[in-house]
């Protein structure tokens, strides 16, 4: 990893309490992001060099990034540098902390008395505050927001940028839970910031995401907590006491990089009947990797070789991966039924539908005898997507490209829908 010496670092843009941001020459659209060994709390009532958290922070940040990333969800991030700063597009930062809550805990219990501790948030609850420190980052509501007219890289932030950071907040927090929760630790909150690219003008999750950022229970035991909370709690800050957050943020930093990696191996076997069904069944396994699915392609007709077909589905049923089975066979669709009868695995049936025989061919993936359960899936990219949805429930990375998918479609509707509400007017 190259060092910070070899970039060319313009003038500084912030200085904020735990990093730096400067402008760099030769990569135009980019800044650097220096982190530094403080950490503080209480907008810095509380201050305390913590050697070290400059690393442990940028590790930690550049992890759940590259997560974030690899999953399709739109960040500034652009690649870690060293190991105390990482490069990130150039951004107008929206001057909002977006926090959301799966457990009611920390200020939330202040602010709503009468609500006791351990109250779990479904759907998740979303507040947001105004980021100034004079007057310790009030509370605002959406109203507040709309009303504030935020003009940032040519972008006002209205109605439509407002509920894309609400929904978005949503989803980067489930993904971000549902990763956590391989690792038997509960994200308990998070807060977030997002900005608006210079270059692309679209809003994008920015600044950072650290211990800092979030409250983690291992176990769903608050006693057990990692994040920043247990130096906030600190009665006496002593040396025994920093090292003892130190040790708990390396923990953090340590196990974000397990995130990365899936838990659960899955795969998609396609079984065609004939070779003449190939590109239905690339469209498929081109879909399959757009959610990072292995997926086999295998010919096999279970009208003309019933014992090849079995012999086949042994082969993937011997070595203990998750696989779903998609048959495509036109005409009559022997496959799927024979697959679904002889398989406790998931079989979807995916058949290419021709104009001429389609309405009376699809009867035979439609109709099946008692006892089979396999489904009938038409388009070859909705069967991919099925598929992901079964492994999905144990593989959290395909998980967050399916949900980073919902997200960017509901996105772009929101935001052709406000082009032509302009286009009218």
């Amino acid at each position: 990893m190259s060092n910070t010496a070899e970039l060319k670092l313009g003038q500084k843009l912030n200085e904020g309490k735990t990093k730096q941001i400067f402008e760099l020459v030769g990569e135009p659209g980019h800044v650097l992001v220096q982190s530094k060994d403080q950490i503080t709390a209480g907008n810095a009532v509380r201050k305390d060099q913590m050697e070290g958290k400059a690393a442990i922070a940028n590790k930690t940040t550049s992890c759940v990034f590259k997560l974030l990333q690899d999953a399709g969800l739109k960040t500034a991030f652009v690649r870690q540098h060293s190991e105390t700063a990482f490069v990130a597009s150039r951004c107008e930062m929206i001057p909002i902390e977006w926090v959301c809550r799966r457990i009611a805990t920390g200020s939330f219990l202040k602010r709503n008395p009468g609500v006791k501790e351990g109250y779990r948030f479904t759907p998740l609850k979303m507040e947001m505050f105004f980021k100034d420190d004079a007057n310790n980052d009030p509370q605002w509501s959406e109203e507040q927001l709309l009303a504030a007219g935020f003009e940032l890289a040519g972008l006002t932030i209205g109605r439509c940028e407002v509920d894309i950071m609400s929904k978005s907040t949503v989803a980067i927090f489930e993904v971000l839970e549902k990763a956590w929760a391989t690792q038997d630790c509960t994200l308990v909150d998070m807060k977030i910031e997002f900005g608006v690219n210079v270059t692309t003008k679209e809003i994008v999750l920015a600044d950072v995401i650290d211990n800092d950022s979030w409250r983690l229970w291992p176990a769903g035991d608050r006693s057990q907590q990692k994040d920043k909370q247990v130096y906030r709690d600190l009665k006496e800050v002593t040396p025994e006491a920093m090292q003892m957050v130190k040790r708990n943020f390396e923990w953090v930093a340590e196990r974000v990089k397990l995130l990365l990696e899936s838990q659960a191996r899955g795969r998609v076997v396609v079984l065609m009947g004939s070779t003449s069904d190939v590109a239905h069944c690339e469209k498929i396994r081109k879909a399959c990797g757009s959610y990072g699915i292995p997926c086999h392609l295998r010919v096999t007709s279970a009208h003309k070789g019933p014992d090849e077909t079995l012999r086949i589905k042994a082969e993937y049923e011997g070595d203990g991966v998750p696989t779903i089975f998609v048959a495509v066979a036109g005409r009559s669709n022997g496959l799927g039924p024979v697959m679904s009868g002889n398989t406790a695995y998931p079989v979807i049936n995916c058949p290419p539908i021709t104009p001429d025989w389609g309405a009376q061919d699809i009867w035979s993936s439609l109709r099946m005898p008692s006892g089979l359960g396999c489904s009938t899936v038409l388009s070859p990219e909705a069967a991919a997507q099925f598929a992901a949805q079964i492994l999905g429930l144990n593989d959290h990375l395909i998980w967050a490209r399916l949900k980073a998918s919902m997200l960017n479609t509901w996105v772009s509707l929101k935001q052709a829908d406000k082009k032509l509400q302009e286009c009218s007017l």
